[in-house]
């Protein structure tokens, strides 16, 4: 087995588990429209039987599979998604009391309406009822990616911990990038109890956040990734585990920098480790040793949470073999990628305090299931933008990955936590959705308001977190007429 535990996994020491099945990227889902521009396709939330690391158990799955399949899209498509919840009818609760098995879809990351039919994070899809999402990419930045997970509040937790989770590659049109052997690599931890995905029974559970045992790539556990030496290839890489943080890093290599939640960056970033946070991604170029032989990615030790550390995980094992070949890291990647050089002295400012007590979670001090935290924003236009300054302040002795819908952002500044994380995020280019806040300490974030009205969210990205109240309300007001 690899992983680090559950109860928040924060054992230390080391998991090595054996090197198991070849590398496996996650399969496609079938468009089924001829028309160009147009992706039609449909998924389907049950439960199924899956193998495991060895272990065959009934999980939450989409069309069956663990993850769930890619939806692979160009910028500027039309994406149609054709969803039925075919989860056991039934009228059991969970820890929390929320009638279980109710579903919806939230498409983390794209820039697209909050609204139906498109990304309606209200919406409560029963077990053996269906609706037809539609979304307009065509103000979608390319080159990214995103996934879709289930968003019912009371069950995303459980949802998304037992598999409801799928990614979702925008094409770039990054012509250096094209000619790279490229992967997407979806890390999901999990624990099997007796069969079945282990509940969630206990108020830690949702104030720690789950950590399992297993630690998967694609829903294996340390495949064998074979490259050439000398060859790069290009790794898209989610977060999507519940609670989980992984600290990235390449035996023997340094990993490159390209895209991030939200985008393309200027040039390479090269670094020696790289922190993801649960719904984080990252766009990374690896160019392979020259001297043959087996190396690993691991996750390193790192302490989320007070000051333990977790185990070091071996994700997954590239082997380098065969026949030398001579590729190079661009110096370029997209020259169109900037950091934003605004005045932002006048801009609307936000004041965003995460806080937990009593089994519960809090923005100002506010419970979601109570009384949800409300931001009013004003919708920019092309020709008067519209951008406001959230800082978000964490006064737990727990990191808390931040997660705005719709608009992505530039990060102004970070205070505590990791100065390499820092340093990446404060320095360059790169679009967020997701941004640790660490362990007593905030962040500062430049956030356009563009494209977009309806009702969007806020929210920790630990999805305990969100379900016991630690999420609030983003109302995007239209354009005051002129």
């Amino acid at each position: 087995m690899g992983g680090g535990g559950g109860g928040g996994g924060m054992g230390g020491g080391t998991i090595d588990p054996p090197i198991g099945a070849a590398f496996k990227d996650p399969a496609l889902l079938a468009n089924t429209s001829t028309t160009p521009g147009i992706f039609e396709g449909y998924l389907g939330a049950g439960m199924a039987s899956v193998n495991v690391n060895g272990t065959t158990a009934n999980l939450y799955t989409y069309n069956g599979l663990y993850p769930g399949p890619m939806i692979k899209v160009n910028h500027g498509d039309r994406m149609k998604i054709h969803f039925t919840n075919s989860l056991p009818k039934t009228t059991a609760t969970n820890y929390l009391g929320f009638e279980k098995n109710h579903t919806n879809i939230h498409t983390h990351g794209l820039h697209v309406s909050p609204k139906e039919p498109a990304d309606a994070a209200h919406l409560d899809i029963l077990p053996g009822n269906g609706y037809d999402y539609e979304y307009d990419l065509g103000l979608q930045p390319g080159g990214s990616l995103y996934f879709l997970h289930a968003h019912k509040h009371g069950l995303v937790a459980e949802q998304h911990w037992g598999g409801l989770v799928s990614p979702i590659l925008v094409n770039d049109e990054i012509p250096v990038l094209q000619g790279f052997e490229s992967h997407v690599m979806i890390l999901k931890d999990i624990n099997i109890v007796n069969g079945a995905p282990e509940a969630h029974s206990s108020s830690m559970d949702y104030m720690h956040g789950k950590e399992g045992n297993t630690v998967t790539v694609n829903g294996l556990v340390n495949p064998l990734l074979a490259t050439k030496p000398g060859q790069v290839q290009r790794w898209r890489v989610l977060n999507a585990s519940n609670a989980r943080f992984y600290k990235l890093s390449l035996q023997g290599h340094q990993l490159n920098v390209v895209g991030t939640d939200g985008g393309m960056l200027d040039k390479p970033y090269a670094v020696s480790s790289l922190i993801l946070s649960p719904g984080e991604r990252v766009d990374l170029l690896v160019k392979a040793s020259t001297t043959k032989g087996n190396y690993k990615f691991l996750s390193l030790p790192y302490s989320r949470m007070g000051m333990m550390q977790s185990a070091q995980i071996t994700m997954l094992t590239m082997a380098v073999q065969g026949s030398k070949v001579n590729q190079s890291i661009p110096a370029v990647v997209d020259p169109s990628a900037k950091r934003l050089n605004l005045n932002v002295a006048n801009f609307p400012k936000r004041t965003i305090v995460l806080s937990m007590s009593m089994s519960r979670g809090y923005i100002n001090g506010m419970d979601f299931d109570v009384a949800p935290y409300t931001i009013m924003s004003q919708v920019g236009t092309m020709d008067m933008p519209s951008y406001e300054v959230w800082e978000v302040v964490n006064n737990s002795n727990m990191d808390h990955p931040f997660h705005q819908h719709v608009n992505a952002a530039q990060v102004l500044s970070i205070t505590g936590g990791d100065s390499a994380y820092t340093n990446l995020y404060t320095t360059t280019p790169a679009w967020k959705d997701v941004v640790i806040v660490p362990k007593g300490g905030s962040i500062r974030l430049l956030i356009p308001v563009l494209d977009y009205d309806g009702m969007a969210m806020f929210h920790c990205h630990i999805l305990e977190h969100e379900d016991i109240g630690m999420m609030g309300m983003w109302h995007l007001m239209s354009p005051m007429p002129m």
